[in-house]
């Protein structure tokens, strides 16, 4: 059986997740809570960075990051599935994947900054710095939401991350993203709608 290490508020932790039950492989895997906050949690002996997700295989091989582990999730269920084959279309889902990864990683450095420093050491240019980093991608997805083509398409990973990163800013910053985004919004009610595994992963705040 294998082993994924997570937390439910992660995002990335819900990538793997929703593709987990895309690929039909959600029985085959026990999820093992973390915390990486912990120095005693096996989890930086699985993971040197000491970051969640981490998948664990049945030989004992930690896998990890998010994108290695869906890129094994999607070999283990056939290839093909949610990292499309066509070479157009696996670097459209790849370059998606990784724009939505690094509003991803924005987002969690900020929350970051107001959990672990005191308001008066918070740093106004950094904070601007990722704020505009997420500012810039959501502008870009909202001018051309991903297509999620016909009803019986398995979404690909860059459509995976961008529901996870939707479902972060809602989760993190009060869904602050949807006033501005509405084509976005629409999208995220069509993913949701096709995809069950998306609210059966919701994290509450």
């Amino acid at each position: 059986m294998l082993i994924l290490r997570s937390a439910p508020p992660s995002p990335f932790g819900r990538k793997v997740r929703i593709a987990l039950s895309l690929l039909g492989l959600d029985g085959e895997v026990r999820v093992d809570a973390a915390d990486t906050g912990d120095p005693n949690d096996s989890l930086r002996a699985q993971n040197p960075l000491g970051k969640i997700p981490v998948l664990i295989v049945e030989d004992g091989t930690a896998f990890y990051d998010s994108r290695v582990i869906l890129d094994y999730l999607d070999d283990r269920a056939g290839s093909g599935k949610i990292i499309p084959r066509e070479a157009a279309q696996r670097f459209a889902a790849l370059r998606l994947q990784a724009l939505c990864d690094g509003i991803l990683d924005a987002s969690i450095l900020t929350v970051y900054e107001g959990r672990w420093r005191p308001p008066e050491k918070h740093e106004p240019k950094w904070l601007e710095h990722k704020a505009g980093k997420v500012t810039r991608a959501l502008a870009v997805l909202e001018a051309a939401p991903p297509s999620l083509g016909p009803k019986s398409a398995i979404p690909h990973v860059g459509q995976i991350a961008l529901a996870c990163v939707l479902g972060y800013r809602d989760l993190r910053f009060g869904g602050t993203w949807r006033g501005d985004h509405p084509r976005l919004v629409a999208w995220l009610d069509d993913f949701a709608a096709r995809v069950p595994a998306y609210a059966a992963t919701a994290a509450t705040p």
